[in-house]
């Protein structure tokens, strides 16, 4: 069988990510210089999308002119060459005004993907790097920011597109009318820049309402991502109706919300085109005055009539695209740029080349009079092969273990490991060396072997062992085959939280910091684990926060900090 002919098809997405130019983000950027920036980022789709769009409502507006032209020149007079020009020019008008649509909106979208991708790939680097300082945000409202947020910044891209072409129209539209009768051209050029003045102030209104309905549905969604990775917890202590009944409020306000957004948005679009309607109503009555002063010609009338129908259409087109997309760009500009101006969060793309061995550190950790929220005037020496306990809780622990994973700095005195202060630190490059683990992991979706296996194998076995796994892998089904579901929802509690800490302990780095591991887990279980860190650890430095009597017992120094304003230490040397 032949193949069928393919056509050839142009502005096809290539197969790799489009480039396009940085959005460059300060401190001094504010949501409507984002908003620009992001339109003007993709000039090389939206210039020719521009341009393409400019001749499509040109090539509209050219139906009434040459249609009267017709009239004049044909009709009125007879002439069947004449009649044949115009109609022949007409097709041709057609022809351009079609091809120019298609390929303007196509190559205008492709650039509207660009920017998307460009955006997505960019807030989601930030909101996952190593020094993101935005803690408060749910997990729900970044992934908000990341989709729906980046979704109505990038649509922006489409209001340097579309309306340039429909402005154009208009210009071209009152210089014909210049000619045909300046005072109706004069009202066209007066009135067009008076009403874009007017749309972009009339919609304050319905900026603010869709601004608090996004944030309020990012509330909703991170409200729902909190629900369904407790839910085990809700339902052991018998809370159901109680989460369902905080979602559902939450919930409701983000409905209440949209629809005031969205009643606000019909208020702006529906009297935005009653104004623009009049406009052109006042034009169509002011042309048929001087139709029937003889000051115009039946032909001109034609045309006069032609273009004050078309120009209905650019006019609401600028009023109905600035409506639909303006306030909610700019509302989802503002909720982007704090994850874009976070000048902590900023990667390092030279730390993927960096070996997964480090060498062993000459001098350890060091904490010098750091005072850091809870923590004031915190002194501490862990030596490279130290075993070190810290005796703290509550926002003490906390601060600490933000600050042993780069995502705080402190507010005086320094922090270094092995020489070099962790505040001006490569991130990526000193996570190599430092690993701190969260009290509150979370797996990945799939197998324990899979959410372990970061080493070798005798490492990864001496770490299933170390943190007690081996304990219920042994009676599960597939072993360490077993899927763990997303986020280890298939998992007890105690079963997420030791598969969380041997992820840790399988990875040799010279540093290990441990924030409350084994709180999910029984006493039993927990004096076995204490016994074992120390081996599975040997001959690399570890700190341990925490207040578990068993695990500050394994230690070989015990530092205990009172939970006091000035949580000052106390070392204790264990036997």
């Amino acid at each position: 069988m032949k193949p069928s002919l393919k056509l050839p098809v142009w502005f096809e997405a290539p197969a790799e990510p489009i480039r396009v130019a940085p959005i460059h983000v300060d401190a001094s950027t504010t949501p409507r210089r984002l908003a620009l920036r992001t339109i003007m980022a993709a000039r090389r789709y939206t210039v020719p999308g521009a341009l393409l769009t400019i001749g499509h409502q040109l090539g509209e507006a050219l139906v009434p002119v040459i249609m009267g032209l017709a009239i004049d020149r044909a009709l009125a007079t007879g002439d069947v060459g004449q009649l044949l020009l115009w109609v022949a020019l007409l097709g041709v008008n057609f022809a351009m005004l079609s091809y120019s649509y298609r390929f303007g909106s196509r190559v205008s979208y492709l650039g509207m993907q660009a920017i998307q991708h460009h955006l997505r790939t960019r807030v989601t680097d930030r909101l996952l790097a190593p020094r993101n300082g935005d803690k408060a945000t749910l997990p729900g409202a970044s992934l908000s920011i990341a989709t729906s947020d980046v979704l109505r910044l990038s649509t922006l891209v489409a209001i340097g597109v579309y309306p340039v072409g429909m402005f154009a129209g208009v210009i071209f539209c009152a210089v014909v009318l210049l000619t045909i009768s300046w005072p109706l051209g004069l009202a066209v050029l007066i009135g067009t820049p008076l009403l874009l003045f007017l749309l972009d102030k009339a919609d304050g209104p319905l900026r603010r309402r869709t601004e608090k309905q996004q944030e309020l549905a990012a509330d909703a969604a991170g409200n729902a991502a909190d629900l369904i990775t407790g839910y085990r917890v809700i339902k052991g202590i018998g809370a159901e109706t109680e989460a369902a009944q905080r979602y559902l409020r939450s919930s409701q306000e983000a409905l209440d919300a949209t629809l005031r957004a969205k009643t606000a948005q019909g208020f702006y679009t529906g009297s935005t085109n009653l104004v623009t309607g009049l406009f052109i109503a006042a034009l169509a009555v002011a042309a048929g005055i001087f139709a029937l002063n003889k000051q115009l010609s039946i032909g001109q009338l034609i045309t006069v009539v032609g273009l004050t129908q078309f120009i209905m259409s650019p006019l609401q087109g600028l009023a109905g695209i600035v409506a639909a997309f303006w306030p909610p760009g700019l509302a989802s500009a503002g909720r982007i740029l704090p994850v874009l101006r976070d000048s902590t969060a900023e990667g390092s793309d030279e730390a993927d080349e960096l070996a997964t061995t480090v060498a062993k550190p000459e001098t350890g950790l060091e904490f010098a009079a750091v005072t850091a929220g809870a923590l004031r005037d915190f002194s501490l020496r862990v030596e490279p092969e130290e075993f070190v306990g810290v005796a703290a809780e509550g926002e003490t622990a906390r601060v600490l273990t933000e600050l042993l994973s780069l995502r705080r700095e402190p507010e005086s005195g320094e922090l270094t490991f092995d020489g070099e202060p962790l505040a001006t630190a490569d991130p990526e490059a000193m996570r190599r060396r430092i690993l701190a683990a969260p009290h509150s992991a979370d797996l990945f979706d799939g197998t324990i072997r899979d959410n372990v296996a970061l080493a070798g194998a005798d490492r990864v076995e001496a770490a299933l062992d170390a943190s007690g796994c081996r304990e219920f892998i042994d009676v599960l089904p597939d072993g360490l085959d077993t899927v763990v579901g997303e986020g280890g929802t298939r998992l007890s509690g105690g079963q997420r939280q030791r598969v969380a800490l041997a992820r840790a302990l399988a990875r040799p780095v010279p540093l290990l910091v441990l924030h409350d591991p084994t709180t999910a887990v029984d006493s039993v279980t927990e004096a076995g684990i204490a016994e074992r860190l120390a081996k599975v650890r040997d001959g690399l430095a570890t700190l341990v926060i925490t207040s578990s009597p068993a695990l500050l017992a394994a230690c070989d120094r015990v530092v205990r900090l009172d939970e006091a304003a000035d949580a000052s230490p106390h070392p204790q040397e264990n036997p």
